[in-house]
């Protein structure tokens, strides 16, 4: 399949640059993906489309200042570190720019010698692998010298932090936000809940998938970066049980989606599991653990807009995203929603 079949003009004004002073008061676009309708309204109004039985799933991970900016111990010369995710004690896979001059054997220091790191491999597109050495506690150090590693097409300076995290992350390990998240308040939550809609919460680190751009014409030769999910007994007794009592189960955003998409592959029906999945969704995927979806607009062909054509037909998500640009809605981290039931 064609990479440019899901491709389309978006305007570099409509970058949302910035979060809403109110998580909740972004806009929503409503998609009925049966009757090919759309409305739009407010994110705030999303308890209107949700039924009492219904489960909402959202993705607990918590983004490290995981952005880092050190010099080569030889040479002084600049460098910056993106962590991904933790491969050993104190190993983790990491994006380092300039790629070129990092080789095996490599030593970078962070914070005028609070951190130091050697590389021990080599990986594609600018990938490394990095060996710490610090004193005390890892996160306590990152917290002190790391910073939140905003997308790049973010060009603005972010002044809350905590802007970046949902307000109900927990489970440290991201290296980017789980974005459909980010539009909850607890105030909303909590009256989501009190309407009879149960939550349930797992986990996905979000990493260099989220990075890497589909470089191939052809999307089926497109190899996704594997990601670390897990997902608890008590959650997949929940989404089982609401299975069974025909409530809907609907996730909040892609790393949710391919989570549970994964748990279903493997297991066909919910079951306590974790490890690493590289799942790729794109049409003609049929979705078995899904009713409905919560996510943000996503990048001209990427695979994040492949997944949601997969849910609701590549050729009515084009006439949405359409409509988005006409309306001038809000794109990607920081952007607008939409709802697909």
């Amino acid at each position: 399949m064609d990479i440019k079949q899901y491709d389309f003009d978006l305007p570099e004004e409509l970058i949302a640059q910035t979060p809403l002073l109110d998580r909740s008061s972004s806009r929503l676009m409503v998609l009925d993906k049966k009757e090919k309708t759309i409305n739009h309204r407010r994110f705030s109004d999303i308890k209107e489309f949700l039924k009492p039985g219904d489960c909402l799933v959202l993705n607990d991970t918590r983004v490290l200042p995981a952005r880092l900016y050190g010099v080569k111990e030889d040479t002084g010369a600049k460098v910056e570190v993106l962590l991904l995710h933790q491969t050993e004690s104190d190993e983790w896979e990491v994006l380092v720019k300039p790629a070129k001059k990092i080789k095996v054997g490599t030593r970078i220091i962070f914070g005028e010698g609070k951190l130091a790191a050697e590389c021990t491999a080599t990986e594609d597109h600018g990938g490394r692998q990095l060996r710490f050495e610090y004193e005390g506690i890892f996160l306590e150090v990152l917290e002190a010298l790391g910073e939140m590693p905003l997308p790049p097409y973010i060009k603005e300076q972010l002044s809350d932090s905590e802007r970046y995290q949902t307000v109900y992350a927990k489970e440290e390990g991201s290296a980017a936000a789980p974005t459909a998240g980010l539009h909850f308040t607890k105030e909303l939550l909590q009256e989501i809940e009190q309407a009879g809609v149960e939550l349930a919460y797992i986990t996905l680190h979000v990493g260099l998938g989220t990075f890497r751009p589909v470089s191939v014409d052809n999307i089926e030769d497109h190899d996704m970066h594997a990601e670390f999910y897990q997902v608890s007994q008590a959650t997949a007794e929940k989404l089982n049980r609401v299975r069974e009592n025909g409530g809907r189960i609907i996730s909040v955003g892609t790393t949710s989606t391919r989570t549970l998409e994964t748990i279903m592959r493997d297991h066909g029906t919910f079951t306590e599991a974790s490890g690493w999945t590289d799942i790729f969704i794109y049409p003609p995927y049929e979705l078995k653990a899904i009713d409905g979806l919560i996510t943000n607009f996503h990048l001209p062909q990427s695979t994040l807009i492949m997944l949601v054509s997969a849910l609701a037909g590549r050729e009515f998500i084009l006439h949405a995203y359409q409509q988005a640009v006409e309306e001038r809605y809000r794109f990607f981290s920081f952007g607008d929603a939409m709802l697909i039931l």
